[in-house]
């Protein structure tokens, strides 16, 4: 019998390497040993690999949107077009998009984006109806932590809402009514006597305005001049609300032609943009198709769940963005499968959070 290892076998299995690039980073994470350091463990993610890997370039890409748009403006730029069709919010280097979908307003999450729209660190928000009337419900009334497994007909009998293992009392929508009537009410009145065009933009900035609550997003997005769009407004309460209040007092109209010119503007008189999208649907198309009318985003980081088998947008890699023209080719975007009440709060912690304590300071 041949004692000799068939060749073929050994061929197949001990196959010489190529010398890995001189640059090749080496895989490693955290070593406890070293103490408990929370800043240090984000930093190892970038060497840690799969998602981590991930996260830990979402955050350099990100941080690279602040820092450009911590430099100053050149002279030749300062005569820009100013990007608010209101006029009202100044030219940064680099215009940040910053869009979510409803159930993380509903979730815990809401503070961690209202914390980023408080020191004012993004320059244009995409929503959906949900992400608009969530926060101010929140303001009126509390959401309760649930289970996933809560049966849906017991949860209906007691009139409560589930979102996820959220719960919501449907007497917070109840609440919401009584506050969001009279203000609507008001927009008939101004629109019928001071010919004002009201936009999903200028009626979200109004009831910010109405909120004076500084637990709000929208709040702060009304006191930073931070332009909100929602072009499926009347797809949630509020939609109900108007569907309701049109039977009251019906005439009020809103403008989407208005809002589209003023959105895509944002992007296209930028000078550098930078898109953050936590979900997909709505909120990440019309983000991403605004900055193709620029021929494309400089940075951009996707958080989300979906994947691309089933041609979704919202699965969609940004390689995908960049064939449309909505990701620039020389960009290198960055796409993280996860789930976003887990990964933004620690996105933030190591972007935004810092960089406004570090601008705080500087000023």
């Amino acid at each position: 019998m041949d004692s000799s290892t068939p060749s073929i076998a050994t061929e197949a299995v001990l196959v010489t390497s190529e010398a890995m690039p001189s640059d090749a980073e080496v895989v490693k994470g955290y070593d406890f040993n070293d103490g408990v350091n929370y800043h240090l463990l984000m930093q190892s993610f970038r060497q840690t690999g799969f998602q981590a890997t991930n996260l830990g370039l979402a955050i350099q890409e990100v941080n690279r949107m602040l820092e450009l748009k911590l430099k100053p403006i050149s002279e030749k730029d300062k005569d820009r077009i100013n990007l608010d069709a209101a006029g009202s919010r100044p030219l940064s280097n680099c215009s940040i998009f910053l869009g979510y979908t409803s159930n993380l307003i509903s979730s815990g999450v809401r503070e961690s984006i209202r914390y980023v729209v408080e020191h004012n660190l993004v320059d244009c928000i995409v929503t959906t109806a949900g992400g608009i009337e969530e926060d101010f419900i929140k303001c009126l009334a509390d959401t309760y932590i649930g289970d996933f497994r809560l049966p849906g007909r017991q949860l209906r009998d007691k009139g409560i809402n589930r979102i996820g293992n959220l719960l919501a009392p449907n007497d917070n929508y109840c609440k919401f009514e009584t506050w969001i009537m009279p203000i609507l009410d008001q927009l008939v009145e101004e629109q019928n006597t001071q010919n004002i065009n009201w936009t999903p933009s200028k009626v979200i900035a109004r009831l910010g305005k109405e909120i004076n609550n500084p637990n709000s997003v929208y709040y702060w997005a009304y006191k930073n001049n931070i332009p909100v769009f929602s072009p499926a407004l009347t797809d949630g309460s509020i939609g109900d609300m108007i569907y309701f209040h049109s039977y009251r007092n019906p005439g009020l109209r809103i403008d989407l032609v208005e809002d589209i010119r003023r959105m895509n503007s944002q992007a296209v008189f930028a000078l550098n943009t930078g898109m953050l999208i936590l979900g997909g649907g709505l909120v990440k198309h019309h983000i991403c198709n605004a900055n193709l009318m620029r021929n494309g985003a400089d940075f951009s980081v996707f958080v989300n769940t979906a994947n691309e088998f089933d041609g979704s947008d919202s699965g969609a890699r940004p390689d995908e963005a960049i064939s449309w023209g909505k990701i620039k080719k020389a960009a290198n975007p960055v796409k993280v499968y996860g789930e976003a009440s887990i990964l933004f709060p620690l996105l933030v912690a190591e972007t935004f959070a810092p960089f406004a304590e570090r601008t705080k300071t500087s000023n």
